[in-house]
């Protein structure tokens, strides 16, 4: 039997899901209360207004990205490669609102200064290539400015997921949607790699598990 969910906890994830299905303006509080099956009343004692919901939600998914930041083992240089995409992919869906609907909620925006699971995020994936760098597995004859080659696959991993939504009107995201995304990283990046690496990267893509533990990531 699972650990039982906190009443916060189980507002969040409400929310989270409402939010993301139906637009953070159009969701009420009273239907993130029915749907977690206590009273409005109950609800604002946890969070007293929606942005403070919102709030502690993307609270919740940089917690997500910290904590596997601080647990990363570097391994195969293939397999960390596609596991730093799944990643990135499943949470940006999961908490898709959070990117298309942030102006409504969040204040004080500085966009001259990128918030710090971003600009980690994007520093983990130049790492990377700086490990294949070192490893000798770009072609010789190809080897790419390393930072463009980061900004690129680094744009076509945050926007995947607004492009499911606003050009084939996805609700959910599959695992043939993520195989997609990464097959648009893989071709940006095979090209560059040797024939031996391109090989080490399509096996450690297929080694990937068909499932994932997130609730709209299924099959």
């Amino acid at each position: 039997m699972g650990a039982r969910t906190s009443t916060s906890d189980r507002i969040a994830e409400a929310g989270r899901r409402l939010f993301n299905a139906k637009g953070y303006a159009a969701t009420s509080l009273n239907e993130i209360a029915a749907e977690v099956g206590i009273s409005q009343g109950n609800l604002t004692y946890h969070f007293p207004t929606k942005r403070d919901l919102a709030m502690q939600i993307e609270t919740d998914a940089r917690r997500l990205a910290r904590a596997r930041r601080e647990n990363l083992r570097p391994g195969n240089i293939a397999e960390d490669y596609v596991e730093h995409l799944l990643f990135a992919m499943n949470l940006t869906w999961n908490h898709r609102f959070l990117f298309r609907d942030r102006t409504q909620f969040a204040m004080g925006i500085d966009v001259h200064n990128p918030e710090s699971g971003l600009r980690a995020d994007f520093d983990e994936l130049q790492g990377l290539f700086e490990r294949i760098d070192a490893a000798g597995m770009f072609r010789r004859d190809a080897v790419p400015d390393l930072r463009a080659l980061a900004c690129s696959i680094w744009i076509v991993s945050r926007y995947w997921m607004d492009y499911l939504s606003e050009f084939e009107g996805r609700a959910e995201i599959t695992w043939r949607d993520q195989e997609r995304g990464i097959q648009h990283h893989f071709a940006l990046l095979l090209p560059c790699l040797t024939a031996d690496a391109k090989r080490g990267f399509r096996e450690a893509l297929a080694k990937t598990p068909r499932q994932s533990n997130s609730d709209v990531a299924r099959e």
